[in-house]
């Protein structure tokens, strides 16, 4: 059996971590949720009490040996901190905020009243300097905003290709590809739409 790639092994630190989550019993659960929250918009490490929240089970090849978060450690983290507060406010299992195939450009071209053109409105502008952050801390912050609109109008996000899109958006051969496929996304989303309209 090959190897698995880096990508794949975030994803699946991610989607073990939710799965964990969602089978708790209801109290820790909420607890847990809790106190994932309190990391958004903290670096990983940041928070003793959410060390075995992201980094219990990593794989050691993923984790620093500087004192500063690896790539990797940011997708987790990241990921897991904003499915939380994504969640918040959603039951489950009932009401997952997590969900396979949900593409993120397809998810934010949701937020776009039908009125709008897809590229002349507040939420494109939103998605535009999230795609164009310089910095993972940059990206962090925009993609905060967008997490929450996201939550307001409870559509829901794949979190393990979330984490493989942040970590690939990490690296400069990777991240154009990554930005191309959200703009695929988002703008695939607006011609099934339209077509949808005028049949």
């Amino acid at each position: 059996m090959p190897a698995q790639t880096v990508q794949e092994q975030v994803k699946n630190q991610v989607r073990q971590k939710i799965k964990q989550l969602q089978d708790l019993p209801e109290h820790p659960r909420k607890a847990a949720l809790a106190n994932l929250r309190r990391g958004v918009g903290r670096v990983p490490g940041d928070l003793p009490e959410l060390w075995g929240s992201f980094l219990l089970g990593m794989p050691q090849e993923l984790q620093s040996t500087s004192g500063e978060p690896t790539r990797a450690e940011w997708s987790i983290y990241l990921a897991l901190t904003l499915y939380a507060m994504h969640q918040q406010g959603n039951e489950l299992p009932e009401k997952s905020m997590n969900k396979e195939g949900v593409k993120f450009g397809s998810a934010v071209h949701r937020l776009v009243d039908p009125e709008d053109q897809p590229e002349k409105n507040g939420v494109f502008r939103r998605f535009n300097a999230l795609a164009t952050a310089s910095s993972i801390r940059e990206v962090s912050q925009h993609l905060r905003g967008m997490i929450q609109l996201l939550r307001a109008n409870d559509i829901p996000l794949d979190y393990p290709q979330l984490a493989a899109d942040l970590y690939n958006l990490q690296f400069p051969d990777s991240s154009a590809r990554v930005r191309l496929r959200w703009g695929q996304e988002y703008y695939s989303h607006a011609a099934s739409e339209k077509e949808s309209s005028e049949e």
